[in-house]
């Protein structure tokens, strides 16, 4: 979601009616179909992705899982052409990175680009795309880059408590391979590549208001960031779900509103 809101912040013109379309065909289809999918090719036993102790998926879910992707490619027609290729495309990299005969997140840095790139730069096109009201294929390549940064810096602290969980299924995150310590400070860069990204994009057009509502939201962000990496070095089983459930959701609603709150300025500023 925050990289819907960021795709929304960079668009002149929005059509509202497309703008809701996009939302709902990313976010109560594509998105959940494949976290279902996701669940269950990994049958995980342990707390994942916001669930403590999750259930065992069932054929079911499988088949809810087709039956959203293909709803999910049909309504993008809707919106044209090219947002259903990126649709599928994004469908297709999602099932690659968890089907067990490929399983791209069994390999650290190409699981973890797939990832990137997919849910960071992808969705950003696929977003500006399907909301600006002329349906342009023509934007910053600074938006596309930042939102890879955003992503490349959030997701591998998401892994950082399933380093065990992992390992016993055969699969080896970048989170994994740095070790916890590093993983929190290769996030820390990655976030800090991010924002100077955008500092380039808004001080580039004078946007410098933007900017400072951005320092304003990730404040608690990186206070939490920094006290719970202090925690982590003093004691690795800090590291755990509880905590990294607690920054995704401090994290995903800060820079939510971040963008939101922008998005409104633009608008009626």
């Amino acid at each position: 979601m925050p990289v819907y809101w960021f795709a929304l912040s960079f668009v002149d013109s929005l059509n509202i009616p497309r703008a809701i379309l996009v939302f709902v065909i990313l976010h109560l289809l594509v998105y959940p179909s494949s976290n279902g999918y996701n669940s269950y090719m990994d049958r995980d036993e342990e707390s994942i992705g916001g669930i403590k102790k999750p259930l065992q998926p069932t054929r079911q879910l499988f088949f809810t899982s087709v039956v959203m992707d293909i709803v999910a490619i049909a309504s993008s027609f809707i919106i044209s052409g090219l947002f259903a290729g990126c649709v599928i495309t994004y469908i297709i990299c999602s099932r690659l990175y968890s089907y067990r005969g490929v399983r791209l997140k069994q390999y650290p840095l190409l699981g973890y680009l797939t990832v990137v790139i997919n849910q960071g730069s992808l969705t950003f096109f696929m977003v500006y795309h399907g909301v600006d009201a002329n349906l342009t294929n023509h934007m910053t390549w600074l938006g596309l880059i930042a939102a890879a940064f955003l992503i490349g810096g959030f997701y591998p602290i998401t892994q950082v408590y399933q380093h065990e969980a992992d390992a016993k299924d055969g699969v080896t995150t970048i989170s994994m391979m740095l070790g916890k310590r590093l993983t929190f400070i290769f996030c820390a860069v990655m976030y800090s590549m991010a924002m100077f990204i955008l500092w380039l994009y808004y001080s580039s057009h004078e946007l410098y208001l933007p900017f400072v509502v951005l320092l304003i939201f990730f404040l608690p962000v990186i206070v939490y960031f920094v006290r719970w990496f202090l925690q982590v070095t003093k004691n690795d089983s800090m590291a755990d779900f509880k905590h990294t459930m607690q920054m995704n959701w401090l994290a995903s609603t800060c820079t939510s509103l971040a963008f939101i709150t922008i998005i409104l300025i633009q608008q009626f500023g």
